[in-house]
């Protein structure tokens, strides 16, 4: 069992019990108040005790935590203050990573496994240019295509726009706008760097649970600070990885602490403009990921950022300053008072705007998981640095990883964007024409004979030297079937089907 974690000092100790630690979390505060430092200290008590951390670094100030501290006056006041006893200095392990492969190990995602739902999302589409989207990738799974890269995405997108016609009576509508709006959302996509993160190798979920070598837990910061000029691919990006945990970690029930914790910073990107269909299944992972030993903490400026549904999961609270100048910020102070256990020595609502800096008010499950009496505190230092590291003391750490060399080359194997390619370019024999015309006609309404002599569809007219990608323009639709069993299928934030595989 392990010990309790201490987190924060006031008129008494506030310790976070790593057996409900699962039981997820909220950190929030106005800018400034210290939400930053208050995660570091989490993250190290974690560490400690062996468990394994992810968090989005979006200043780059988190990266400090990889090295020990340093004495300060204003370090030994605050010791003096809380009454501590001789603070040692220590780092934690870590690894770095980075969507664009820049501050730390390239992290990659294939298309398939961000699937139509998270796409849209990224790309912002609306609901009839999201039902094109995820009919672009029904059809590609009928059809035995990869989809693992941006340029498979996009070679994909042309052959349906190309042969619309086509597939019109197995799918339904598939309209010229829309697979033009998705073509252009592409393109900006790509000029953001998406490029860079869509592809393989993907990344290895069981490589974020590392221990080192003394039995501590390995904390995972991702490099946000570039990623964050397009808020929306971060949410979707950091959405992505939770719910690759969800699909692929097994249940694990009630642990003396859990496999994993991870912080999602600037969570009200998260839910901003959020559609329903999205929303549902986001509150689905978030109740049923506790079970996989994962704990979640939302760490925003406000409690109201969150939904409610997802707030109400969150029982473990650090709640720093709230500013009220406004009456929407006079409504939110009262919502965030609101949100705790009341104590009967303290006034919540009156008393969240007057905590100073690295104070807080602290709420913690206990043992039966219920939550604790609100206490005003103030969080305690961290062990390890506060501030950024140098570049060269980056590199360093990211040439020392667990996994250095895994993931710095992108590989790039046969997929859509080959297969489709391919077939533009390869001229249609007259023997593979007489032979499909008789399939056919012995077989009107189905596909195995055609599969097998031209690889896909049916086309039941072509001159000599029509390429596979023209004859199947000359096809009737009622050709197009589906190749059962080679269905790409995704996870539980980007399905069609359910379920997740990586091929």
């Amino acid at each position: 069992m392990s010990d309790p974690l201490l987190i924060a000092k006031g008129d008494d100790e506030v310790y976070l019990l790593p057996g409900m630690s699962n039981r997820h979390g909220l950190v929030a505060g106005a800018t400034g108040t210290g939400k930053t430092v208050t995660l570091q200290v989490m993250a190290e008590a974690f560490s400690r005790i062996g468990v394994p951390v992810f968090a989005a670094d979006v200043k780059g100030d988190l990266s400090g935590i990889s090295q020990p501290g340093k004495d300060n006056p204003k370090l030994q006041e605050r010791v003096k203050n809380l009454g501590l006893g001789p603070l040692t200095f220590s780092g934690c392990p870590v690894t770095f990573w980075d969507v664009f492969g820049e501050q730390g190990h390239p992290v990659r995602a294939t298309v398939s496994e961000m699937g139509p739902l998270l796409f849209s999302r990224i790309l912002n589409l609306n609901d009839t240019q999201t039902g094109v989207l995820t009919l672009v990738f029904k059809i590609a799974d009928d059809q035995g295509l990869l989809l693992l890269d941006l340029k498979d995405l996009q070679a994909m997108l042309q052959h349906v726009g190309e042969a619309a016609k086509d597939f019109q009576t197995q799918y339904g509508n598939i309209s010229a706008a829309s697979i033009g709006a998705i073509q252009r959302g592409l393109v900006a996509l790509q000029q953001q760097g998406g490029d860079k993160f869509l592809g393989e190798p993907a990344l290895n979920h069981e490589d974020l649970l590392q221990t080192d070598s003394q039995g501590h837990g390995i904390v995972n910061i991702l490099a946000a600070d570039k990623l964050m000029a397009s808020p929306q691919l971060y949410a979707t990006f950091l959405l992505w990885m939770l719910s690759e945990l969800y699909e692929k970690m097994p249940e694990v029930g009630d642990r003396d602490k859990p496999k994993l914790v991870f912080f999602f910073d600037e969570a009200h990107l998260l839910f901003n403009d959020l559609p329903q269909s999205l929303g549902a299944k986001i509150e689905q992972v978030i109740r049923l990921i506790r079970s996989k030993g994962v704990g979640v903490y939302f760490v925003t400026q406000n409690p109201t950022d969150v939904p409610e549904v997802v707030l109400s999961q969150l029982g473990n609270r650090v709640q720093h300053a709230l500013r009220a100048f406004t009456p929407n910020d006079q409504k939110a102070v009262k919502a965030a008072a609101q949100t705790f256990r009341s104590n009967p020595k303290l006034n919540v609502e009156t008393v969240i705007t007057q905590l100073g800096v690295g104070e807080a008010l602290v709420s913690f499950l206990d043992e039966k998981g219920i939550p604790g009496v609100v206490e005003r505190a103030f969080v305690l230092p961290p062990h390890s640095q506060i501030g950024p590291i140098t570049p060269d003391q980056r590199q360093q750490i990211i040439k020392n990883s667990l996994v250095y060399g895994t993931y710095e080359n992108a590989s790039d194997r046969e997929s859509a964007y080959e297969r489709l390619k391919g077939r533009a370019e390869q001229p249609v024999t007259p023997t593979q024409l007489q032979q499909h015309q008789e399939q056919e006609q012995n077989q009107p309404w189905s596909l195995p004979g055609a599969l097998s002599s031209l690889g896909l569809g049916t086309p039941t007219g072509g001159r000599r030297g029509d390429t596979l990608a023209q004859a199947m323009m000359k096809s009737a639709a009622r050709s197009i079937g589906s190749s059962v069993g080679r269905q790409i299928i995704r996870g539980v934030l980007g399905s069609l089907l359910g379920g997740s595989s990586r091929r």
